[in-house]
């Protein structure tokens, strides 16, 4: 009877070498086992820019040729492992991983095998995004070698340093602030911009009978709320650095209403969350953005609407958003950006439920996300600065002079000497289909 090879074995040897190759490219040694072996099929070692580290990790391929996975969607699926193969390397003294390979779409899953003793670790729960076998998983992997007992030892994080981004913005100050005096309060004020005249303008601040503002009240509606002969030019620096704590927050309430006044054609101000996020221009209709990313020019969705894809009715819209804080180190202002999200149900109405589609969002945010919003708010506060005319389209609106308004500068940037591993970003362990689920939810 002649010999023969069987598929099977082909496609084992063929997911052995594939998976070899998958380590040596992230930065790993690897070494196969002989012919013999009853369940570890090779020890990937961890080394740190070719310097092996001796920190062994057993390594078991599954391959198979095409088709899904148990339960397998878009996010995920299940993979349940022999209880014969469980005992086995329950037994091992380094740690085990799995990974499976599929030809089809040479796709790469990896995780840890379990070391208790709970019946339901024979199943296995793989996220398709953070189980995935790249250059990501290098430093969970490299953390699977610290011991569990005992005092331990430290595993850097492996490939390099990197360039962080600071979500600081320094703040250029106009030079002029104006001052005067005013018989109204800031509610009295507001009213009567409100209801008495043409182009209301609320880049200002009355504390007590005084009002501020970088803007020359005299040139607009705000002639109204003060006494006209009383105003006079100072030098901001007079008023932006002074000792006095009252004074302080008083100019950090006016930079927060210069910057929500500076940017009222494109964004709106949410009171109970205290934020600003981009405007839509049409119920249900998504907006895009275009800017110069760090690398490129790039653009995003600011304003993006998700459909129930059962119903095909409109869920919810997402706006992007972020927190502003003011914040003086020594003699220079910044702008602190955190990037957030605003959802309401068409482009206007509030959500009824934002707290459920935040927590799914921010599960899916990861460094590369933070960092790109940041760039983006830096580039939309920057964009106008450059113009020196502006129509009532623009940015920033035709009123705006260049002398009175504030400007921003790039976030600074900081070298780590390590990376922060992706992993410990986010919210923790998203569960497959959540922005499904939520659509679905709220529809």
């Amino acid at each position: 009877m002649p010999k023969r090879i069987t598929d099977n074995q082909v496609l084992g040897a063929m997911g052995e070498t594939a998976v070899r190759h998958r380590f040596l490219s992230m930065g790993f040694q690897f070494d196969g086992r002989s012919p013999l072996e009853a369940g570890i099929d090779g020890i990937a070692e961890v080394m740190d820019r070719g310097q092996p580290l001796a920190k062994m990790i057993a390594v078991q391929v599954k391959a198979t040729a095409e088709g899904r996975y148990a339960a397998e969607t878009d996010t995920g699926f299940s993979y349940l492992i022999r209880q014969v193969d469980l005992d086995y390397w329950r037994g091992s003294n380094l740690p085990v991983v799995i990974v499976l390979w599929r030809r089809s779409d040479d796709s790469f899953y990896w995780k840890e095998i379990p070391r208790g003793q709970d019946a339901g670790d024979r199943r296995l729960q793989f996220a398709k995004t953070e189980d995935v076998l790249d250059e990501t998983s290098v430093n969970r992997l490299a953390g699977l070698t610290v011991p569990k007992a005992g005092f331990g030892y430290y595993v850097p994080p492996l490939g390099g340093g990197e360039e962080a981004l600071v979500n600081m913005l320094p703040i250029g100050l106009p030079s002029e602030l104006f001052i005067a005096t005013s018989p109204y309060s800031r509610s009295q004020a507001a009213a009567i911009l409100y209801n008495e005249t043409d182009d209301p303008r609320f880049d200002w601040v009355i504390q007590g009978e005084t009002f501020w503002s970088f803007n020359d009240p005299r040139n607009s509606s705000c002639a109204a709320i003060v006494d006209i002969d009383q105003v006079e030019a100072v030098d901001t620096i007079d008023i932006a650095f002074h000792d006095d704590v009252v004074q302080t927050n008083d100019f950090i309430h006016l930079l927060r209403n210069t910057l929500r006044h500076q940017t009222r054609a494109d964004l709106d101000w949410s009171k109970s969350e205290k934020i600003l996020y981009f405007k839509a221009f049409e119920a249900g209709q998504q907006r895009r953005f275009s800017y110069e990313s760090s690398k490129k020019k790039t653009d995003a969705d600011v304003v993006s609407v998700h459909v129930d894809k059962k119903t095909n009715v409109l869920s919810f819209v997402r706006h992007h958003a972020f927190r502003p804080r003011f914040e003086r180190l020594g003699d220079q202002w910044y702008l602190v950006v955190s990037p957030t999200y605003f959802f309401s149900t068409n482009g206007f109405t509030p959500h009824q439920y934002p707290a459920a589609l935040m927590a799914g969002k921010k599960r899916l945010d990861k460094s590369a996300t933070l960092r790109g919003q940041v760039i983006m708010w830096h580039r939309f506060l920057t964009e106008a600065a450059r113009t020196e005319e502006f129509d009532a389209s623009g940015l920033f609106g035709a009123d705006s002079q260049t002398d009175h308004r504030l400007t921003f500068g790039a976030p600074p940037s900081v070298h780590l000497d390590i990376r922060v591993p992706e992993d410990k970003w986010g919210g923790g362990k998203k569960k497959p289909d959540d922005e499904e689920q939520i659509e679905d939810l709220f529809a």
